[in-house]
């Protein structure tokens, strides 16, 4: 027994009764026309034979036992006369259990196929439970509510082409019976509701499962509204950000056309038009083609277009019809342009639209089919009532395009941090009112006075020597594989040239063991690309260790034109690094933000570096403190030991093991910055000022007073500054960190030689403690982590 309340949370419990419809029966008993009086007695009658018709059920089984009596008395509302004309059926309340229908709907349903599930397509389903509850408040307490919404059914047609079918619900036959103890709903709890859509539970607490019964059928009185809604999905679909990118979206765009113009072998294509150089160029995004230029990216209009089809688009913006592209190609002797492209491409009929505003065309749309004239001068007039759309959309499109351009050239060409950009904002609107004025406008200085700096790095540790032991043994291999040919050659046909470039390559590997220099590489380079390249090519010709040579060449990597092997892998690591340092960077950064609003930038080198400055004349806002300031420096310092700790954890990633080392300076007096316009990023202001960056560029690379001993040092964070108060304040911060088990218990005080132009400054270094992952309890130092990781 399949039951209609089977698997249906909902405050119904359901019956399939006839009752308020044979009602209606009871009316016209009494009716002057005596056909009336007859036909209204036998459906009485039926109903008195069988009461379970009045009384309901909801065991589906009983429609198949009384599908004859069912059909009798629902006659009146499907005609014979009207079956194939009108598409209705009759189902059960709140199911898509049809137990009747007209010839029409069956012919519809049986054509679109026997995989093809029905199902209203706009139906809300998440909220259906309180949908219900809204039509008790309405049927059963008189509470006007309105919450309908026009339903869908989505039905393919032989050829797959979609229809639309607008369905319109007829409830005028169903009964809703509060069950005895069925809990009332007043005044209060209906005020409650109204502010309270989402609440389920309290959905359910006043409407209680199955607290209802509800009786009666529903008539669907379904329309095809397959044109209307094509226009409208084209609206909708041009709707929205990122359509380019969407991968479904021109195949979505060909469906709609499809329907729009019952066709199933059309296919969708744009081009744009270039006003300045009278050209049509390509829309590039995914699934998105033009016809108009097949395999070009950009093509002169004349040369895209004949004369005569070239007036009717760009001069008098209309549409251009091809029903038959081979005769029109074979009348025009193949000189039309616009048919040997369509030709090419196999396209035997196509609709030209010129997308155009008030100041003039902007594109061309295209639609295409391979069939011989299924497109023409007649469907093209279905394109009327859709242009406007896609005109509209194509317009907020190039505005779009050129605010994006703006924004990227402010991203990767310009140095304006959200943080700073209402000050440029303010000068703008100053440059355009001094302009608007008529007078002479300038764009005056952006400077924040009085702002604290913060500098950190996390450093690959000795990349430079990294660097010259992978191109040494890149430039070894390369050298040895060269010599071996040559020395295989050699006892083949000797020749004394073979023996001096072998004597050479000798000379090459004993140099690059003993004294590799900076000019080394460039001149083994030289040789290869001048001599030893050159004749491996000719001897490879007549035959003589082809193979190995062809081996040789393969190994060279086409860029660089040697052996790239170990220098790719540094490379990759020193890419990867900076990738995921930055990455991790940016996204504790979004934090710092939310704490306070400061300035911020980060660049890559062998390594990451970030700069931040925070004060009064940032903010705009009268609300700095120096415990901002203080939590920034905690912040930063607690962000590298983090860095550090998710920098080991993936090392063992890397395609070549490195060190690093992080360090912060601190600057304990507040400074001035302005924009520089001629670098188009921020810089310190003031002879005084510049000795924050003088100690930026040289202290990652001083000495510990009296030693030879870096003051950065794998394992460690090194923090440099220059003020007792300072240290104390820092010493405080370690201590908590100490806490947390992110920094050990060796705190040391340093001196550090002195630099050009700089003095007195002093570091705390301190060892980090590492973790697995977030939830480790365990902690290790750099020694205890690099026993655990070559263990």
């Amino acid at each position: 027994m399949v039951d209609l309340n089977d698997n249906l949370e909902s405050p119904f419990f359901l019956k399939l009764s006839f009752n308020k419809y044979l009602n209606q029966f009871e009316k016209l008993i009494q009716s002057d026309n005596e056909i009336v009086r007859v036909n209204a007695r036998r459906k009485l009658d039926i109903a008195k034979q069988n009461p379970i018709l009045r009384d309901g059920f909801s065991d589906l089984s009983y429609l198949k036992t009384y599908k004859e009596e069912i059909q009798e008395i629902l006659q009146d509302v499907f005609n014979p006369l009207l079956t194939l004309n009108e598409i209705k059926t009759a189902s059960a309340p709140f199911h898509q259990v049809i137990f009747n229908s007209t010839e029409r709907f069956d012919n519809i349903i049986n054509v679109a196929g026997k995989d093809f599930e029905l199902e209203i397509k706009n139906m809300p389903k998440d909220d259906m439970y309180i949908i219900m509850c809204t039509i008790i408040l309405s049927r059963c307490y008189g509470y006007n509510i309105n919450i309908k919404r026009p339903f869908f059914y989505e039905i393919p047609d032989a050829k797959g082409i979609m229809h639309y079918y607008k369905i319109l619900l007829n409830a005028d036959f169903i009964e809703i019976i509060p069950k005895e103890g069925t809990p009332k709903i007043t005044e209060e709890d209906f005020d409650t509701l109204l502010d309270n859509f989402e609440n389920i539970e309290l959905w359910k607490e006043k409407f209680p499962q199955n607290s209802y019964i509800v009786k009666g059928f529903v008539i669907s009185n379904i329309f095809d509204v397959t044109d209307d809604q094509s226009i409208s999905n084209v609206k909708s679909t041009l709707i929205g950000e990122e359509k380019r990118n969407d991968e479904s979206f021109m195949e979505d765009f060909h469906e709609i056309f499809r329907s729009l113009l019952d066709l199933k072998d059309i296919k969708v294509g744009f081009s744009i038009y270039n006003k300045e150089e009278d050209t049509f160029e390509r829309v590039y995004g995914a699934g998105m083609n033009s016809y108009l230029l097949n395999q070009l990216d950009a093509n002169r209009c004349t040369g895209a277009l004949c004369g005569r089809s070239y007036n009717t688009l760009l001069k008098e913006k209309k549409f251009y019809t091809v029903s038959d592209v081979d005769k029109y190609y074979k009348i025009s002797k193949g000189k039309a342009p616009q048919y040997k492209t369509l030709q090419d491409q196999n396209i035997k009929s196509a609709i030209l639209a010129p997308i155009a505003n008030d100041e003039g065309l902007m594109g061309i749309l295209e639609i295409v089919s391979h069939e011989p004239k299924v497109l023409n001068s007649i469907n093209a007039n279905k394109l009327v009532d859709v242009m406007p759309f896609i005109v509209s959309a194509v317009e907020r499109s190039k505005n779009e395009e050129v605010n994006l351009i703006e924004a990227i050239i402010q991203k990767e060409c310009t140095s304006i941090h959200p943080s700073v950009h209402w000050k440029f904002e303010k000068e703008a609107r100053n440059f355009i009112k001094d302009q608007l004025k008529g007078q002479k406008p300038s764009f005056n200085k952006i400077a924040f006075d009085d702002v604290y700096p913060l500098y950190g790095q996390i450093d690959i540790k000795g990349s430079s020597n990294a660097r010259n032991w992978a191109t040494q043994q890149d430039i070894k291999t390369q050298l040895t594989a060269a010599k071996d040919i040559l020395e295989e050659v050699n006892q083949v046909q000797q020749l004394p040239i073979y023996e001096q470039y072998i004597y050479q390559i000798d000379e090459y590997l004993n140099e690059i063991d003993l004294h590799f220099q900076v000019d080394s590489e460039q001149q083994i380079s030289l040789f290869f690309n001048n001599d030893i390249h050159p004749i491996l090519r000719h001897i490879g010709k007549s035959n003589i260790m082809a193979s190995e040579i062809a081996i040789y060449f393969e190994n060279i990597h086409t860029k660089v034109n040697a052996v790239y092997h170990h220098r790719k892998k540094y490379d990759d690591t020193i890419a990867y690094i900076n990738k995921e340092m930055a990455s991790l960077l940016d996204k504790k950064q979004q934090d710092a933000q939310l704490m306070y609003p400061h300035y911020f930038e980060r660049y890559k080198t062998d390594g990451v570096e970030h700069n931040m400055y925070v004060g009064e004349s940032i903010t705009k806002e009268e609300s700095f403190n120096l415990m901002y300031l203080y939590n920034l420096r905690l912040w930063q310092l607690q962000v590298m030991c983090e860095m550090e700790n998710a920098y080991y954890n993936m090392r063992s990633n890397f395609p070549v093991a490195l060190d690093v080392a992080s360090m912060i300076l601190v600057f304990n007096q507040p400074l001035s910055v302005s924009f520089r316009m001629d670098e188009k990023q921020f810089d310190v202001d003031g002879t005084y000022n510049a000795r924050y960056e003088i100690v930026k560029k040289r202290v990652d690379k001083a000495y510990i007073k009296g030693t030879t001993e870096r003051v950065t040092q794998k394992g460690k964070i090194s923090i440099i500054y220059s003020q007792k108060e300072d240290e104390k304040e820092y010493i405080r911060y370690i201590k908590f960190l100490q806490s947390k088990h992110l920094l050990d218990t060796d705190v040391e005080i340093v001196e550090l030689q002195d630099l050009q132009a700089v003095t007195g400054l002093k570091a705390l270094r301190v060892s980090v403690l590492y973790h697995r992952d977030d939830n480790d309890k365990e902690f290790y130092t750099y020694d205890d982590l690099m026993k655990e990781i070559n263990a």
